[in-house]
């Protein structure tokens, strides 16, 4: 049988280029790239993901778009910018939160370290000019979902390395799986506290008590097969 002629081709999505043009050597071209990027946190605040524009952007710092497309090819590249800044600071109240010492001890620790991370996060989030919009942008477009998801990802591994010496004897499938449901979770319960009018310490409370709960269901690593009962005692 032949092919319809006929047939309607697939749609492809529209590819954004997500890098910046140009790292500033000087310190002037620095503090123009700072400005932009001030300006595009500030302008999103105001008009939102949909309405925010280069042309917006370039008003507001007080320059020609071509000093703007000096730097960032559109306002994905500006999104991207602003979004990995952002997701690093975020990422870093992890790290001052979740160590060995922590996960080794238990629901005891692990609890009030999880509600502490979602509460920092949250704070981090907050006092970030035009955060939750950055926020809200690197899920809801879809060319910026890859920089979400690689935050996502480097958090989840750099957790698994900590669990995996917190706790030797762990299935470590299990240990990446909870890593990585774990970020998503905490990360989309700060999401819920802009999207509702709710109390941020009971939230952080109950998902850290939910959360943490889970690190006594984490099965044991299963011993290797087709070992022989003699070869493991030694015989």
């Amino acid at each position: 049988m032949t092919r319809n002629a006929t047939a309607k081709p697939s749609r492809r999505r529209t590819q954004h280029s997500l890098e910046p043009k140009a790292q500033p050597v000087q310190q002037r071209a620095a503090d123009t790239l700072e400005r932009i990027l001030e300006a595009a946190a500030q302008t999103l605040s105001d008009v939102g993901i949909e309405r925010l524009s280069t042309n917006l952007v370039c008003e507001r710092a007080g320059l020609t778009p071509p000093a703007l497309y000096r730097y960032f090819p559109n306002k994905y590249a500006l999104l991207s910018e602003l979004g990995q800044r952002l997701m690093q600071r975020q990422n870093e109240c992890v790290g001052r939160w979740m160590t060995e010492e922590v996960l080794a001890g238990g629901v005891a620790t692990l609890e009030p370290a999880l509600a502490g991370v979602l509460l920092d996060t949250y704070e981090v989030t907050r006092e970030t000019e035009g955060g939750v919009w950055i926020m809200r942008a690197m899920r809801a477009v879809p060319a910026l979902q890859e920089v979400r998801l690689a935050s996502h990802t480097a958090v989840t591994e750099a957790q698994m390395k900590l669990l995996v010496r917190a706790l030797p004897g762990a299935d470590k499938p299990e240990l990446r799986l909870a890593s990585r449901v774990v970020v998503e979770l905490v990360y989309a319960a700060v999401e819920m506290l802009f999207d509702e009018a709710m109390d941020a310490k009971a939230v952080a409370r109950v998902v850290a008590g939910m959360l943490s709960s889970h690190l006594e269901r984490v099965p044991k690593a299963q011993p290797a097969r087709g070992r022989r009962k003699g070869a493991a005692e030694g015989a």
